[in-house]
């Protein structure tokens, strides 16, 4: 638009007034040759210009767009609750027209005011006549170029024509460009925001002949250029001069292997119009690329928009790795780099597919790992420099992953392509026998295959199907288990499947094991990952029964006759599969039953029909077994369902419980509200219009607890030092236990208090009983024994009790002794471990373990100078009867703990260390009192110990015999000790510890019971025992010769023994019986006759007899009066025990060869090894006198008792 000086006010004046509506009022008047469009932006609902005319400007024509009339004033009127500059837009524009030497006008003027308060937009067309150019000089400081948008609120945007499609360019003020030439049809345009200044005179328009450009450039043999024109741009031919006769063309040339070859272009800025595509190629074995770089030659059509292209063949079964110069960034179809260049990368793969990536500089991405044939595009703008070497590239042999796969019999793998990329292909067999598929492989015969995939990662290629045919109408299927495997294929995503059959008019049923299976919607996904689907097979078509989560109430499923069971798995997971018992079910009609036990408390649990959300099957029933849990309600809601026309029959849902009439109602119906009881729902449908919407329903059923709490008041006044604790450890969680009227999940009943509790749905075996006793003393002259006894429990606790604790103190001064009502206690050690109903956990106060014991073992007394306590458990504590443990209080003891120990000859003995396996308490002792049988020996062996590295003081390990001071083995942790040690007599055995820096000291010691063998004893036995046999038999031929003399004489005599019975030798016919006859009392002797046979023999000797016990006989011995109560004096003996080392003259009668004497006392005047200083040195050993008995000992050995156990050995 031109304006005069003179009157440039008045022709575009601009007033602004504002009425109190808030509307705006402009007086615009065009200039001749311009065009001026005021439109509103959107949203223009609100908005609109309007023309004011009339008498007092009455009359008002408003548009959302109006163009005003060059040279014609006119009043516009703004009306919109928006801003004025945010509301409404100007568009100026003109048209240069241009002769060849000359343009009208030439200066390109503004007017700065014109609509400032608007955003304005200048537009020249420029006209000129063929192969003319119109110059356009910029006034002031110059333009650049730029991509983005220019700052300050002025951008010139230059188009070569209306209809180009390359767009415009942008241009922002300052820079060094001070001229534009364009072409015919060329648009300038200026972009001015509202409130920008802008200077009144812009460009100087000049116009002149066409003048193109040459340039010469060189292409090798390896690269192929393509220049072409879009034809809707400027006319602008290229040619090349080759000899004498130009090669021009006006949309494309194509160039390759030429030498500084010289091109012109009929048009100033042919790299406005012109495009430039360089192709190379690059050939690539299995281990080599040549050439192995994208090289481009910088200058090569530098300031032309350039799309270079290196197309890349492969062989099969080759990885290419392409490497940037610089880290790239991928980009979304809908992106575009803003400033360099533009990478593309095209990859086709076997099929012929091809996937296309773009990348901008200024990522992290520096190389490309990519299959199958590939081309690398660059796409550089117009003067953007590439890098010399555009990418490097590498080719290697394509890593593969093969394995071995044996189907199970009637089972076929199926391998199945799922996504487009990476290129992979799945082969069968090894070569030269191998056939491979990009699609497919399926395997059916259960012979082991070779899998081959020609990618490194098929997992994300291919899904793998397991499906097993189990025909239940060949063979029974007795519950058998549906287990998947999925040990060959774990990272891949997989389905297993099962074909399910049996007899046409029988179910198959489906147990699942606990916690059951949870139904969800079709395309629902379970929390794991493992979706379980069933399909039942009907003459009308298949029936998706549902769709199942582990975890949940459905317990079993039964469907008809034939069905498909379905597993989904995805890749990477673990597989945990449920083992679905399989079974052949009753005869039913329903397309399936589910069985459902419904959880104790408060539940909601959704249901939905067969093939929901689509239509139920027509003419068909589905049944749903419900258990419901005891003092529970339940209720039964309709969520959600759609209505059938029926053509025949009605939709019935029927509720069956046992014993009772059946129920039957609508889908509108109210349905079951708050019943007790399990029940049967049947949902029957009719025969449907199948053109409409069928049947389909989703509901709830509520479960909710009726039940009543169990009350119980406990008295703990009249149980002294007793307290209880009650703790739910059940895994339902609407067990509650509340004390007074609040809940917790551990009660505490203190000494002496009292606790009303109660127990809510809370099973006796989820709540643990345990019970505490406090038995203190206080001063040793007033500590009593006392059992440990568990007191009898208010009779409401209905739980049994679990474990019973009495923790006992003492005063300093004392020690704790406890000892079995049995006699013995056993320690549980490993190898000797405690099996029996009732445990006993012995502790120190502060909970540190002494050990764990139970009955009948070798401990006869376990002595503690500490505080414990003692923790009972038992199977059952309502049938022991008696204490546990006697207690008693002795004075105190150097050690903490001390065993006495009986170890039995029957079986070995194990001795552990308090708290085994872990170590003893820091500055602890320990010690073993072990009394041994007599005739026996101890093997002691240190089956098991540890030392620690101590910090403070050692470890301590000693044994020594009872009454004696010296130790037969003493150790610390520094000193390597012997694992196994011999034992002659009861002994000592002590265990201190240090304070350990590192490690622990405990041990574990094995005590055998061994016989003692004396060899000498049983040499000098045997000699003794051959010598006596010989002096019997020299005594019988004494006595025969001598019966045979008595006999000839028929003389009757008798001999009178001490020990032995009187009898007749010649004459067995006593009239009277040896108390009332007088055969033992004689008036005379004939010596001669009765010891006669000793004159020839000097050796005899009496003491042979006590040795013999065959035939009893009597011998005369003189007569010193009565013995009192007719008994010999006897002197009391020690216990027959076996002693050291002591010698034996002669073998015991059992040890003997003669046969055993009765069991009877043998006194001192009875041994061979003493001998009466009564008696005379003669033959017949007759006595001196009828003094006391005084013995004299005959041999060296020492017949005297062993020393006695002595607590100060201790």
């Amino acid at each position: 638009m031109r304006l005069r000086p003179t009157d440039a006010l008045l022709a575009v004046l601009f007033l602004t007034l504002l009425d109190p509506t808030g509307s705006q009022h402009t007086v615009v008047r065009p200039d001749k040759g311009s065009t001026v469009t005021v439109s509103t932006t959107p949203p223009s609902d609100q908005c609109s210009v309007c023309t004011v005319s009339g008498v007092n400007d009455t009359q008002t024509s408003c548009h959302a767009s109006l163009s005003l009339v060059p040279e014609e004033e006119v009043k516009l009127l703004f009306q919109c609750p928006r801003p004025i500059a945010e509301a409404f837009t100007a568009t100026i524009g003109r048209t240069i027209e241009c002769t060849e030497d000359s343009c009208s006008p030439s200066t390109i003027e503004t007017q700065p005011s014109v609509l400032a308060e608007l955003s304005r937009t200048f537009t020249w067309e420029l006209k000129a006549p063929a192969k003319t150019t119109v110059s356009l000089d910029i006034l002031g400081e110059g333009l650049t170029e730029s991509r983005q948008s220019c700052p300050g609120g002025l951008q010139f945007l230059v188009a070569v024509s209306k209809t180009s499609s390359k767009g415009r360019t942008r241009y922002c003020p300052g820079g060094s460009i001070t001229r534009l030439d364009l072409p015919d049809q060329a648009v300038v345009t200026l972009e001015v925001k509202p409130g920008t200044e802008v200077k009144s005179v812009l460009f100087q328009a000049s116009a002149g002949p066409l003048k193109g450009r040459i340039m010469v450039v060189t292409v090798d043999s390896d690269t192929t250029v393509v220049m072409s024109r879009d034809p809707e741009e400027p006319e602008c031919n290229v040619c090349s001069t080759d000899g004498s006769t130009p090669n021009c063309s006006p949309t494309e040339k194509m160039l390759t292997n030429v030498d500084k070859l010289s091109l012109e272009f009929s048009c100033p800025k042919p790299q406005d119009v012109y495009t430039i595509n360089i192709h190379r190629k690059i050939e690539c074995t299995k281990t080599l690329c040549t050439p192995a770089a994208g090289a481009v030659d910088p200058s090569l059509f530098q300031d032309f928009k350039r799309f270079l292209t290196w197309g890349i063949s492969i062989p099969d079964r080759t990885v290419l790795t392409v490497g940037f110069p610089a880290a790239l960034k991928a980009l979304s179809r809908s992106e575009n780099c803003n400033n360099g260049p533009q990478y593309s990368v095209s990859t086709t793969n076997s099929e012929g597919k091809s996937k296309t990536s773009s990348y901008c500089k200024g990522g992290t991405l520096s190389s490309l790992d990519l299959l199958g044939a590939t081309a690398v595009l660059i796409e550089a703008p117009k003067g953007e420099e590439v890098e010399p070497t555009a990418f490097t590239i590498k080719a290697a042999p394509r890593g593969g992953r093969m394995m071995s796969v044996t189907p199970d019999p009637d089972t076929i793998i199926m391998f199945t392509r799922v996504a487009d990329e990476p290129d992979c292909s799945v082969c069968e067999n090894t070569e030269p026998k191998q056939t491979c598929n990009p699609r497919h492989l399926t395997l059916t015969t259960a012979s082991n295959t070779s899998v081959e995939f020609t990618c490194p990662r098929p997992q994300d290629v291919f899904t793998v199907e397991v499906n097993k045919e189990i025909d239940c109408e060949k063979n029974p299927c007795p519950g058998d288990v549906l287990q998947a495997k999925s040990s060959l294929f774990p990272d891949f995503n997989q389905t297993f499947t099962w074909d399910l059959k049996v007899v046409s008019t029988r179910a198959f049923q489906l147990d699942f094991p606990e916690p059951g299976m949870r139904q969800v919607a079709k395309d629902e996904v379970c929390a794991d990952g493992k979706t379980y689907s069933l399909v039942s097979y009907l003459r009308s078509g298949p029936a998706n029964i549902g769709t199942f989560c582990k975890g949940g109430t459905v317990t079993s499923v039964l469907g008809r006759y034939k069905g498909r069971l379905v597993l989904q798995v995805p890749g990477d997971e673990t597989l945990d599969p449920l083992d679905i018992k399989l079974s052949v079910g009753p005869e039913t009609s329903m397309v399936a039953i589910l069985k459902v036990s419904l959880p104790r408390g408060v539940s909601d649990t959704d249901f939905i029909t067969a093939n929901y959300p689509g239509d139920f099957p027509n003419n068909q029933q589905m049944q749903w077994d419900f258990t419901v849990p005891g003092m529970h309600n339940y209720t039964v809601l309709f969520r959600q369902h759609t209505a059938p026309e029926c053509l025949s029959k009605v939709v019935e849902v029927e509720y069956l419980k046992n014993g009772k009439k059946v129920t039957q109602l609508s889908l509108t119906d109210p349905q079951p509200d708050h019943q007790q009881g399990s029940f049967s729902m049947v949902l029957k449908n009719c025969e449907t219009n199948q053109t409409l919407p069928g049947l389909n329903l989703d509901y709830r059923v509520s479960v909710m607890r009726s039940g009543h709490p169990v009350l119980c008041s406990v008295d703990l006044t009249k149980l002294p030092g007793v307290s209880l604790q009650l703790e739910n450890v059940g895994s339902d969680p609407y067990c509650e236990m509340s004390v007074g009227s609040e809940v917790q999940q551990k009660i505490n009943v203190a000494v002496g208090s009292k606790a009303s509790l109660s127990f809510l749905d809370c099973p006796n075996e989820d709540v643990r009983l345990t019970a505490r006793k406090v038995i203190a003393c206080q001063k040793m002259w007033s500590c009593s024994a006392v059992p440990l006894t568990v007191p009898k429990l208010d009779s409401c606790l209905r739980m049994p009790l679990h474990s019973f604790t009495w923790d006992l103190s003492i005063p300093k001064d004392g020690t704790l002794d406890l000892t079995s009502p049995t006699g013995s206690l056993r320690q549980s050690v490993p190898g000797q471990e405690c099996n029996q109903s009732v445990l006993l956990h012995v502790a120190e106060s502060d909970g540190f373990p002494i050990g764990d014991f139970c009955y009948n073992g070798v401990v006869k007394k376990v002595q503690v100078h500490a505080n414990i306590s003692v923790t009972a458990t038992a199977q059952d504590f309502s049938r022991i009867r008696g204490p546990f443990l006697n207690i008693s209080f002795s004075e105190e003891i150097p050690e903490t703990v001390i065993y006495r120990v009986t170890p039995k000859t029957s079986s070995p003995s194990l001795l552990a260390t308090p708290n085994w396996p872990e170590g003893m308490r820091s500055f602890s002792t320990v010690s073993w009192i072990v009394s041994l049988p007599g005739q026996y020996q101890a093997q002691m062996e240190f089956v098991n110990i540890s030392q620690p590295k101590c910090k403070d003081r050692h470890t301590s390990l000693k044994v020594r015999i009872l009454g004696q001071e010296e130790e037969i083995l003493s150790r610390r942790e520094d000193e390597k000790a012997e694992d196994k040690l011999v034992v002659p007599q009861s002994f000592y055995l002590n265990m201190s510890n240090c304070v350990p820096e590192e490690g622990q000291f405990g041990a574990v010691t094995r005590i055998d019971l061994q016989k003692k063998t004396n060899l000498l004893a049983i040499v000098l036995g045997i000699a003794g025992g051959l010598l006596l046999l010989l002096t019997v038999l020299a005594v019988v031929c004494i006595v025969l010769n001598k019966k045979k003399k008595i006999a000839k004489k028929n003389k009757e005599a008798s001999i009178y023994m001490g020990k032995g019975n009187i009898f007749r030798p010649g004459d067995r016919h006593f009239s009277k019986s040896r108390s009332d006859n007088e055969s033992h009392v004689y008036d005379s002797i004939d010596e001669t006759m009765v010891y006669g046979h000793l004159l020839d023999n000097s050796s005899y000797s009496d003491s042979i007899q006590d040795r013999y016990n065959g035939m009893q006989t009597d011998s005369y011995q003189t007569f010193t009066g009565p013995t009192g109560e007719g008994k010999l004096p006897t002197i009391d003996e020690p216990d027959n025990e076996p002693e050291v080392e002591r010698f034996n003259t002669f073998l015991g009668p059992s040890d003997g060869f003669m046969p055993p004497r009765p069991s009877t006392p043998i006194n001192r005047q009875d041994s061979l090894g003493f001998q009466d200083s009564r008696m005379v040195d003669n033959e017949l050993y007759t006595f001196k006198s009828t003094g006391d008995i005084n013995t004299i000992r005959l041999s060296g050995v020492d017949l005297g008792p062993q020393p006695p156990i002595m607590e100060d050995y201790l």
